[in-house]
């Protein structure tokens, strides 16, 4: 019998404790401090998978190019099997030299004049939503009213969606974000990802200026790539996005002090959104394929054997952040993982970031008196571990001025 503790497989519960939906589940908090890279439980035959819940670990194994990205090098506890290979067009899913091609045409998109626009349309949108909001009157739900819509129109104008067709675009959206399972999430994205395809399709006949276009006739994409360019565009900046302003904006009601800090100026305003990425990583996993044996805290690791990163632990290690566990918006929360790190590290995170300093700002400076519709137990999270972590709806109330 192996009486060497560090060798037992887990099983850790991704659970998160009664009451406290900021926090990640305390299995991983305790794996953290006992073991921060430890086996999972898998069934016999199966190769190894490995769950690491260590700052320091984590942020090594998302550089190492030894520790493959590609989804079918991964073999799924929760799945019991290997992942299929990435749809087309996927970045998240590729290794170099296939992710290095695309990364490399994307980022020449994210031009400074891009960026600038879209900025300027982030605070008209956010401005449009707060109207709307008012126009409507308490009690509302957030996720529906404004953390769902203002990314997808940030999308719509990315990608250009014709007006005509935005009202489509945000009820399919809005599907994708209220699916409660996986595969009602996949079925919507599968949507979504069909009508993506036409416009990108149509973006070759007649270019506008929007960033698909730029795709569609200054670079090499077949028409395949195209597609599936547009729709990875579409996961990666859609559901993250949401859900961070909708879980940020529960953190942060009814607490006088936090929101002083959203009314510092914008140094202040960036600094507190860095924390909230920080405090909430609402990507709360990954994982990836080890290519080659390779040793990581200690431990041997086999060509064949996966990783699960648990980027939420990884992010309230004590060993990088003091008080981790505390949600301090004045902190340097630099070097946080809520982006990912190393190659693969999100293209779009300047544009998230913009999205969450703009409309959180100006969403508690027009209703400084938000606060909770309903009590905080009775608010429906999103618990399905391959979905993003987040709120299913936020019913909320303001005085009315």
């Amino acid at each position: 019998m192996n009486t060497n503790c560090r060798d037992e497989p887990v099983r850790p519960s991704l659970d998160r404790a009664p009451g406290c939906p900021f926090d990640p589940a305390p299995s991983l908090t305790a794996l953290r401090a006992q073991r921060p890279i430890a086996p999972l439980a898998v069934p016999e035959g199966a190769p190894g998978v490995w769950m690491i819940t260590g700052y320091d670990l984590v942020r090594r194994v998302l550089a190492d190019p030894r520790f493959s990205s590609r989804y079918e090098t991964h073999y799924h506890p929760l799945a019991g099997g290997r992942l299929p290979p990435a749809p087309v067009g996927d970045l998240t899913g590729m290794d170099a030299p296939g992710h290095t091609r695309f990364r490399k045409l994307l980022a020449g998109k994210f031009t400074v004049r891009r960026m600038n626009v879209l900025t300027e349309r982030i605070t008209e949108i956010t401005r449009e939503r707060l109207d709307a909001m008012q126009r409507q009157g308490p009690p509302a739900d957030l996720v529906e009213v404004f953390a769902q819509p203002v990314p997808a129109l940030v999308i719509c104008e990315l990608l250009g969606v014709p007006y005509g067709e935005r009202d489509r675009f945000r009820s399919s959206t809005r599907a994708l974000s209220e699916a409660g399972t996986a595969q009602a999430q996949y079925a919507a994205f599968v949507e979504l990802g069909a009508y993506l395809r036409e416009l990108a399709l149509a973006k070759r006949a007649e270019p506008a200026d929007d960033l698909l276009s730029d795709l569609a006739t200054g670079g090499d994409l077949t028409d395949e790539e195209l597609g599936g360019v547009a729709a990875f565009l579409l996961g990666a900046g859609l559901d993250t996005t949401a859900n961070m302003l909708a879980l940020g904006a529960f953190a942060l009601l009814g607490d006088p002090a936090r929101l002083a800090v959203l009314r510092g100026g914008p140094d202040a305003v960036a600094g507190a959104v860095e924390e909230l990425l920080r405090y909430l990583s609402v990507a709360a996993t990954g994982m990836r394929g080890v290519l080659e044996e390779v040793e990581v805290g200690g431990r041997r690791l086999q060509a064949g054997d996966t990783v699960v990163v648990a980027i939420n632990a990884a992010n309230r290690d004590p060993a990088r952040f003091g008080d981790p566990d505390v949600l301090d918006l004045r902190r340097s929360a630099a070097g946080h993982l809520a982006f990912g790190h190393g190659v693969h590290q999100c293209l779009g995170q300047q544009l998230a970031r913009v999205e969450m300093r703009v409309a959180l700002a100006a969403l508690f400076a027009r209703f400084p008196s938000l606060r909770l519709a309903v009590p905080a137990e009775e608010l429906s999270l999103r618990t399905d571990p391959s979905q993003v972590y987040g709120v299913r709806s936020l019913p909320v109330t303001w005085d009315r001025g």
